[in-house]
């Protein structure tokens, strides 16, 4: 594993445990692992999974492009939809495969690492059948012939992030509000009119169509409850990654998901008011450091 000092000083400290909302619990100890924090590592790897921040991406590719060997497999497990399109730039001639993770994970401390909602990982499919190599058991990878439109609809989906971030409730508390439920229902019918103006086709990241969800999202709580929990497991705790960068500081990925949506609208002549004010939000918040702000609803919305 090619990892940040921290994180390795945690592994080394704790071993590297994983646990998952569905009761897996398991740790692996430092001495079963090659950790290093020097990206010399790559080239001993025959397939490289890529899960920095999209806007690392360039800088990882150039590192893979130095040390790894030009037949190694990428694989992009990372959100947004521009980042296959920079690691195939920088790595001409290597076999880049795009990817989608649809479930979250919680950095607990201590070497934890803690899975909060379900979902299976989709990766785009290949001669070789990278993603049927890669499953092991607990963590089943699935082929698809169009990973674009899967990263398309992982994005709609993705723009609850922020509003997590900026509500700074537990996600399923979150969910089981309507009023937060028909504001991100406004989200993604504003992203859907976005994708639709420029012919892009989204593959639904859940057994629910991508044109449906909104409405899905606006139904009363009890329904919409009933319906989640047959098609969605969350953790009780379980927040996004946006919240975790804003509580720790970090730059978050709010430019690759409202701000694509910002961008795609202005490149048709048509707005996207609220993707734009989620995107200003966060960035308020990103500025301030103080975590997520504890904004409500309304005060979202403005």
């Amino acid at each position: 594993m090619l990892a940040r000092a921290r994180m390795i000083d945690e592994i080394q400290s704790h071993g590297l445990r994983v646990t998952s909302f569905d009761g897996l619990d398991r740790t692996v100890a430092a001495d079963q692992l090659i950790l290093s924090d020097d990206p010399a590592i790559f080239k001993h790897a025959g397939t490289i999974l890529v899960t920095v921040k999209s806007a690392d991406t360039a800088e990882i590719a150039d590192l893979i492009a130095r040390y790894a060997s030009d037949d190694t497999v990428i694989v992009s497990l990372q959100n947004g939809v521009g980042n296959v399109a920079v690691l195939r730039e920088r790595l001409p001639g290597w076999r880049v495969l795009g990817g989608m993770v649809p479930f979250n994970v919680i950095a607990m401390g201590d070497g934890r690492s803690h899975r909060a909602t379900s979902g299976a990982i989709v990766i785009e499919r290949d001669a070789a059948g990278t993603a049927e190599a890669l499953s092991v058991q607990h963590l089943a990878l699935r082929p698809t012939d169009d990973i674009t439109g899967v990263q398309w609809g992982k994005l709609l989906v993705n723009l609850n992030n922020a509003l997590n971030a900026l509500s700074g409730l537990p996600l399923r508390a979150q969910l089981t509000q309507r009023e937060w439920r028909v504001l991100f229902a406004d989200q993604m019918a504003e992203g859907l009119a976005v994708l639709k103006a420029d012919g892009i086709r989204p593959v639904s990241a859940t057994p629910i169509p991508a044109s449906l969800t909104p409405h899905l999202l606006r139904l009363p709580d009890g329904l919409f409850n009933m319906l989640l929990g047959r098609t969605m497991k969350i953790d009780a705790n379980a927040r996004s990654s946006m919240w975790e960068d804003l509580q720790r500081g970090r730059r978050t990925e709010v430019d690759y998901l409202q701000g694509v949506i910002v961008q795609l609208a202005a490149q048709h002549g048509i707005e996207a008011p609220l993707a734009r004010r989620v995107m200003l939000l966060i960035k308020d918040a990103e500025a301030a450091g103080n975590g997520s702000p504890a904004l409500t609803a309304a005060q979202i919305r403005g």
